[in-house]
């Protein structure tokens, strides 16, 4: 073999290699390279569905040409009504050019990112894609039914994560262009009386804590509101907190940032919550293990076991616990239950201080789990190395036997 075929198929195995495993993508980024999609690409990064877009392992774009989009422009939608339109434009679904014409009986219908915000009607959230005659494909909203919208060409295709394609036209939906109301003129507290947190509304309004809350309304809010349930087994401990940590507690049930739940799927880790003020950092872990989310606050390991709303900007999920931040109580024996109820008793002392409490055991097993998982990343970089050297080795014992 030459010398330089050699080398060419040593610098091929090399790349294959260091190839990433996952499969990521930017649908800003995507579009960008295509100029008369400029209008679509800029409200989808407006309405915040970019962002939900680049989250989702499997994911169609039905995107909209620029003069597609002054049609739809034109009809005056405001930018929260626009985002639910654009939304029913997003198939969480794989179809590429080959799979569109390989519908199984010609005909399906398939769920959009409006059908999942929770606010589409009936099958209004849902797409019907058919294969016609003369090999065209057409696309309507399963609520109407009239196919007068179709395939015009593939953009892009990562079988089997993400397909970009173009369509002639809007899917018109009713539903999707219904009014919507501004995120400010949300009333947070009765949306969540309304959803099964009605004792943690109730204590929000009670502190005063709901004001905080809504005022993130607009610039991105995730509220985490433990279960009717589970306030109630919880509040006589509650009562004994002082005003302070009764509202640091709420507080801390809210991340000022919006996580769709395909969001917390994907970036697992540390959060900030309302209630982190400097050196107080009222944070906890978000894990999760396929679809089950459970949020860590070395105190407690509280599920997610429902969504209340999932809409950009605001997200709420129905948590089966309270949420204690290690800042307010220790760690008990039971890494997963809450410290036992004091007695209700009007003269008895609270246990807790109207400050935070800190606890140095309990500040150096922190630094302790952290140094444990600074080594093992240490340790997986080093193993990533290894693997790499023998691969290369491998590769280049190969071609020394050619």
């Amino acid at each position: 073999m030459q010398p330089s075929m050699a080398a060419a198929i040593f610098a091929l195995l090399v790349v294959v290699l260091l190839a990433p495993a996952t499969t990521a993508f930017n649908i800003t980024k995507i579009l960008k390279k295509h100029p008369e999609f400029s209008t679509f690409n800029e409200y989808l990064t407006q309405t915040h569905l970019a962002n939900e877009i680049n989250h989702r392992q499997t994911i169609t774009i039905l995107a909209l040409d620029n003069s597609a989009m002054s049609s739809l422009l034109s009809k005056g939608l405001t930018l929260f009504t626009l985002r639910n339109v654009l939304s029913l434009h997003v198939l969480v679904d794989y179809y590429g050019a080959k799979k569109l014409h390989q519908i199984t009986d010609g005909t399906t219908v398939t769920a959009s990112l409006f059908q999942s915000s929770g606010d589409a009607d009936g099958n209004s959230g849902y797409v019907n894609i058919t294969d016609m005659h003369g090999g065209k494909v057409a696309f309507a909203p399963a609520d109407t039914g009239d196919l007068n919208s179709f395939f015009v060409k593939t953009l892009v295709e990562m079988p089997y994560n993400l397909s970009v394609i173009q369509i002639s036209a809007v899917l018109d939906s009713a539903t999707a262009e219904a009014p919507t109301p501004e995120p400010s003129k949300v009333n947070l507290t009765s949306l969540l009386a309304a959803k099964g947190c009605k004792e943690f509304s109730r204590l929000l309004s009670s502190t005063g804590a709901d004001k905080t809350f809504q005022e993130n309304i607009d610039s991105g809010l995730t509220v985490f509101c433990a279960g009717d349930a589970a306030v109630k087994a919880f509040m006589p401990k509650f009562r004994n907190l002082t005003a302070g940590n009764k509202t640091a507690v709420l507080l801390y049930h809210g991340v000022p940032v919006f996580n769709s739940m395909a969001m917390l799927k994907s970036s697992n880790g540390i959060m900030n919550t309302l209630a982190t003020d400097g050196a107080n950092k009222y944070d906890f872990t978000v894990q999760n293990d396929d679809e089950t989310v459970t949020l860590k606050t070395k105190v407690v390991t509280a599920k997610i076991t429902g969504t209340l709303v999932d809409k950009d900007p605001v997200a709420a999920y129905k948590l089966d616990k309270v949420l204690l931040p290690r800042e307010l109580f220790k760690k008990s024996a039971k890494p997963d239950s809450a410290p036992a109820p004091a007695p209700e008793a009007e003269d008895a002392p609270s246990p807790v201080a109207d400050g935070p409490t800190s606890d140095d055991d309990d500040d150096d097993e922190v630094a302790d789990q952290r140094a444990r998982r600074g080594s093992r990343n240490d340790a997986g970089k080093i193993n990533g190395g290894g693997l790499l050297a023998v691969g290369l080795a491998l590769c280049y014992c190969a071609l020394a036997a050619l």
